[in-house]
């Protein structure tokens, strides 16, 4: 399901692979090998087909007697795990927070940032919607913010153009970092956000929920709905800024034009202790 490291965007491809293989060699402390030491991997979602497919690149590069786990919890469960020095490296669709950071060093874990890509963070409907193009970033806000919550619940109170239809909504849990950015990014307070929707921290559920239900909407990272981009339509992004609709795309030099819902994507490796 995960596309080999060959397929990935050229942009990221080499960044990946040289970041991913250093970090996997990092969490190995001292007194054990590559080969005796389990390494552990966790956080968000987002970041997970990459470093899913760094960990087959580098076995099948590397061979050894190495076991490597990569889960996904969300960006916020997974800095819970790493600071608590359950897991050796996380993935993070955001930075770490103030608060992890204190908790990190209370544990005595010692870590390194690693930036690996920009992510274009997309809102995506079912192909079957055909009134929907574009949306704003206030119309967005007005679709999500907390205020919305029981009383946003038709197209057409969105945009008038569209039609009276129930709209239906999926997006990530509190747990992740997609939901961190979102609601900063978009509403403009970090978990500000209604309650009323099918919310996971597995972007293929949200994705699934989209594909069947033909009045869906919601947002995950771009790799998702590239993955899927078959059964899915993605909207393009107005920030009301002069630039007009963006569609999001895998190339690095458009972030400055997504903005809003361009972000930057981290690993996080626990140094040697």
């Amino acid at each position: 399901m995960t596309p080999r490291l060959s397929k990935l965007p050229s942009s990221l491809k080499t960044l990946a692979l040289a970041v991913g293989t250093s970090t996997l060699l990092l969490a190995c402390s001292p007194g054990q090998t590559q080969q005796t030491k389990p390494i552990h991997i966790d956080g968000s979602s987002t970041v997970y087909p990459i470093t899913e497919t760094i960990v087959k690149d580098y076995n099948a590069q590397s061979p050894s007697d190495i076991d490597i786990t990569v889960n996904f919890s969300g960006t916020g469960g997974g800095f819970r795990k790493f600071c608590a020095g359950e897991t050796d490296i996380n993935n993070a669709s955001r930075p770490i927070l103030k608060e992890e950071i204190e908790v990190c060093k209370k544990n005595n874990i010692s870590y390194l940032e690693l930036p690996v890509a920009f992510d274009a963070l997309t809102v995506v409907v079912n192909p079957k919607n055909t009134w929907a193009q574009d949306i704003t970033v206030a119309e967005l806000k007005k679709l999500w913010e907390p205020q919305a919550e029981g009383k946003i619940k038709t197209w057409n109170q969105i945009r008038a153009s569209w039609p009276n239809q129930p709209i239906n909504l999926y997006g990530p849990g509190k747990d992740s970092g997609t939901y961190d950015y979102f609601t900063a990014a978009i509403v403009g307070t970090e978990g500000a956000s209604r309650t009323d929707y099918q919310a996971s921290e597995d972007d293929e559920i949200i994705e699934q929920a989209i594909i069947n239900d033909p009045n869906g909407l919601g947002y995950f990272g771009y790799a998702y709905y590239q993955k899927k981009s078959e059964a899915l339509k993605a909207l393009a992004i107005d920030n009301q800024k002069g630039s007009g609709p963006i569609m999001p795309s895998q190339n690095p030099t458009d972030a400055e034009k997504y903005r809003p819902l361009a972000r930057p994507l981290f690993i996080y490796g626990m140094k040697n202790q």
